[in-house]
This record gives structure tokens, C-alpha cells and sequence, in this order.
């Protein structure tokens, strides 16, 4: 199987709030304590995290308010500087990058959207769309017309006139999103950009966002505190508590292995049977031929379930190439079903 290319890498990256943390970390070996940091009044907002972003995936950092998420995405863009630590984008070391080098990098190659809008009011939707390419010095004709590509791409055509007013909340948010686009971003660094958004319109952006992501295979980075909006968006989910990244993996591993209690919080509520798929609960099978009822280890147990249950029959598990790997009976099945019972009780 080929390497992961890696767009953006994070290694023992911190940042440290007090009196020269820089200084502090490196007589402490870059490794101080909890204890350390409380007796002489630091604050971590991000505490030793190295995490790798691979090219063409969401990669999804949640957390709780004050986890360092937030911390984190503005240390790989240095709109906030880290303490210590390195940061490579596309294998050249962001932080020697010069201011120059690094306005060059945001303006050409990462897109940032955030929970704001931060829409310009006096300017329309096309201006608005069209303005990073103004700022980059790109002609008036051909700005105009990479707007109007985007404009369409996002389901706004008809309202390139109309002022940010004017738009509801969604259509507004269309319009951040339509903006970061129009540099055609490497990576596209996402803060919370539906949380302000009612459930509806939210629920009608991240399938926005997915169908954009089908189109363009951008590398993505994703903040969010919603696991369901996680667990809808990512390949990948990092989860953050009080600046470390505590574990990262699919929804599916946080789920079936929390590295702590914290994980299993977030992962509490979530419905297995919808999430879980036949391969994380099957068993070895015993015996090479096909059962009645066959199902793919990669099915959702909430789909096969019916079929096994009403049978009272053993399910032959295959994998992708149609070869025997495992077998599901319906106690394993009834025991996913209880346990999302239970939880939602």
C-alpha cells in the first residue's frame, strides 16, 4: 500500500501563556509537568501535539470549549505563534518561513473559514467572493469570472448582487465558504464554521460541505465540538482535552477503543448500530463455506441487522473480494441494539 502524502505535520508543538516559555520549556527539557506548569503560572493551550494531516482527507479536532483546538489550527497557520515545536507544510519548515514567505503561503495556498462569516457589508456577494484574489493582485475581469465559477460551485448563482444583509445565515455562510475557495486552496482550515447556524441549515451545509469536498479532494482541517457533525464530516477525528491531542482515529476506533473515559463520554450517546460496521463485532468463522445469509464486514450493523434477527440464523461475514473472513450471530447484533437502548434511556 502506498505512503500517505502528508500536507501539513505537527511535531511536540506547544504553546505556553506566561512570563518567556520559551525559556521555561527548554530549561525543562521541553517536558515539564502538570505540576511544573501550575507552580509557576503557565498555561497550555497546547500541550506537546504532533499529528500528521494527509492530503485529501478531513481531519476533524474536537474537544470542549477551552481544549486548545482552536490553539492548535492557529499555531499550523501561525496566525498565533507555538512556544516550541516544528510545523512542515508540504515539507518546507513553517516556522522559518519569513512574514513575507508566510503571507504568501495564506494567500496562495491555505483557504480559513470561521464561525463568523466575516463577511465585508458594504460589499456584495461577488465582491466578497472575488476579494483574496483583489488582495493578491489578480485582474478585475479574470477575479470576477473565478467568482463567478464559485458562485455557481456553491448554489448562489442568481445573487451575485445581493449584499450580505441581505442572505440568511446559510447563504452567508455559502459565501465564506465560496471565499476561501477562490485562491484554490492546498488546505482549508475550517473553525466552527456551521455551530452559529440552526439545525436545519446546519444539517444543509455539511451536505454542502460534503458534496464540495466530493468535487474538489481538498486537504481539510475541521474544528468542531459536535461529535454527530464529526462523525459525519471526517475520515479522521483528534480528539483534544486541556491541549493534548488525547487520541486520533475514525469514528469507529474512538468508539469500539476509547484511549479514556473522556473519549467514551463523547462517544456515549452516539447510536452504535448506525456507526458500527459488521467487521469491529464479527467473530472467526468456522467454517470456509457460505452461510443462508451473507453479509460485507463493511456493512452498518443497523443494515443487516433485520435480515439476521428475523432469520434467527449465523450471517457469513465476506470481505471486499467476496472471501470468507467471520461470522455474526444475532446475539452479538441484539447486544449493539441494547447498548444504544440503554444509553438513550
Amino acid at each position: 500500500m502506498p505512503e500517505k502524502s502528508v500536507t501539513i505535520s505537527c511535531k511536540n508543538v506547544w504553546k505556553l501563556y506566561g512570563s518567556d516559555p520559551a525559556r521555561f520549556l527548554a530549561n525543562r527539557n521541553y517536558n515539564p509537568s502538570e505540576n511544573d506548569l501550575k507552580q509557576s503560572q503557565y498555561i497550555a493551550a497546547v500541550f506537546d501535539a504532533s499529528i500528521d494531516v494527509f492530503k485529501g482527507e478531513i481531519l476533524v479536532i474536537m474537544g470542549l470549549s477551552g481544549s486548545g483546538k482552536s490553539s492548535l489550527v492557529r499555531c499550523m497557520t501561525r496566525l498565533v505563534e507555538p512556544t516550541s515545536g516544528e510545523i512542515h507544510f508540504e515539507g518546507s519548515d513553517l516556522l522559518k518561513a519569513t512574514e513575507k514567505e508566510l503571507i504568501e503561503i495564506r494567500r496562495h495556498k491555505m483557504g480559513m473559514v470561521f464561525q463568523n462569516f466575516a463577511l465585508m457589508p458594504h460589499r456584495n456577494v461577488l465582491e466578497n467572493i472575488a476579494f483574496p484574489l483583489e488582495v493578491q493582485g489578480v485582474s478585475r475581469e479574470k477575479r470576477e469570472e473565478r467568482a463567478i465559477e464559485i458562485i455557481d460551485l456553491v448554489g448562489l448563482k442568481g445573487r451575485e448582487k445581493y449584499y450580505p444583509r441581505e442572505l440568511s445565515g446559510g447563504q452567508q455562510q455559502r459565501v465564506g465558504l465560496a471565499r476561501s475557495l477562490a485562491v484554490e486552496p492546498n488546505i482549508w482550515f475550517l473553525d466552527e464554521p456551521f455551530s452559529a447556524l440552526d439545525p436545519l441549515i446546519r444539517k444543509e451545509m455539511q451536505n454542502e460541505f460534503l458534496r464540495l469536498q466530493n468535487l474538489l479532494n481538498k486537504t481539510i482541517v475541521f474544528i468542531t465540538h459536535d461529535f454527530d457533525e464529526a462523525i459525519r464530516l471526517a475520515d479522521r477525528i483528534a480528539i483534544m482535552y486541556e491541549g493534548r491531542i488525547v487520541q486520533v482515529g475514525n469514528a469507529e476506533e474512538l468508539i469500539t477503543n476509547p484511549a479514556n473515559e473522556y473519549v467514551a463520554e463523547f462517544t456515549r450517546d452516539i447510536p452504535r448500530a448506525k456507526l458500527l460496521s459488521v467487521g469491529s463485532i464479527m467473530q472467526p468463522a468456522k467454517k470456509s463455506t457460505k452461510n443462508k445469509i451473507v453479509v460485507n464486514k463493511m456493512d452498518k450493523i443497523s443494515s443487516v441487522a433485520p435480515s439476521i434477527i428475523s432469520s434467527n440464523a449465523v450471517a457469513t461475514v465476506v470481505d471486499e473480494s467476496g472471501e470468507v473472513c467471520g461470522e455474526l450471530t444475532k446475539d452479538q447484533i441484539v447486544d449493539i441494539l441494547f447498548a444504544d437502548e440503554k444509553n438513550n434511556d
